[in-house]
């Protein structure tokens, strides 16, 4: 049996803004008292994961293993097929130590260079554990292209740069709330909510 969610406390096992705001935006509907792991002020696990699914886990655990709270952890990131799939789980880590995204985007952009296919998608795990132990995966998956230059001020990470299939607004410059009705975090919210916000 799925457990609920309404009304307990939920740790988001994330230290970055934008993404907590989303995530927090997300699960408003759903009466859940959000708080980030960067206002409980938890360590930062090393993301060692070599897929989505592993690093979301291992964040979530962390989280909940120090808080004591089921924690929802998020790894997301781009995935370039004309890359061989880069920067995916380094996409935080393409950024650098002091998270540049201008220079994360103009780096694929210039690996880019020369080559024809510029689709690509984003992905996103949510890993929700559970202090007796347990852990939940969700994926969620939109596909798109890359635009160059950078097109909008909104979002964070690569969405100035990401122009999802069948809209002509990247991610950057799209109204919050119509990426949160189709981003690869929001595929994965539908599938969290379905199993633990039964209507």
């Amino acid at each position: 049996m799925s457990h609920r969610l309404t009304g307990k406390q939920l740790v988001i096992a994330s230290h970055n803004e934008g993404k907590v705001v989303e995530i927090r935006d997300l699960l408003g509907p759903y009466g859940v008292d959000v708080i980030s792991a960067a206002e409980l002020n938890l360590p930062e696990p090393e993301e060692t994961g070599e897929t989505f699914a592993a690093n979301a886990a291992l964040k979530a655990k962390a989280a909940c293993l120090a808080s004591g709270q089921p924690s929802l952890s998020d790894d997301s990131g781009l995935v370039v097929p004309a890359l061989d799939g880069a920067p995916g789980v380094r996409s935080a880590r393409w950024a650098g130590p002091n998270r540049d995204f201008n220079a994360a985007m103009r780096r694929v952009e210039d690996s880019l260079k020369g080559k024809a296919d510029r689709s690509a998608r984003f992905v996103c795990v949510l890993a929700l554990a559970w202090p007796e132990g347990n852990c939940d995966l969700y994926k969620g998956v939109v596909e798109g292209e890359l635009v160059w230059p950078q097109r909008g001020k909104r979002g964070f990470g690569y969405d100035a740069v990401f122009l999802p299939d069948g809209y002509s607004e990247t991610f950057g410059e799209m109204d919050p709330n119509i990426k949160h009705g189709i981003s690869h975090r929001a595929d994965a919210f539908r599938k969290l909510v379905a199993e633990h916000f039964p209507a």
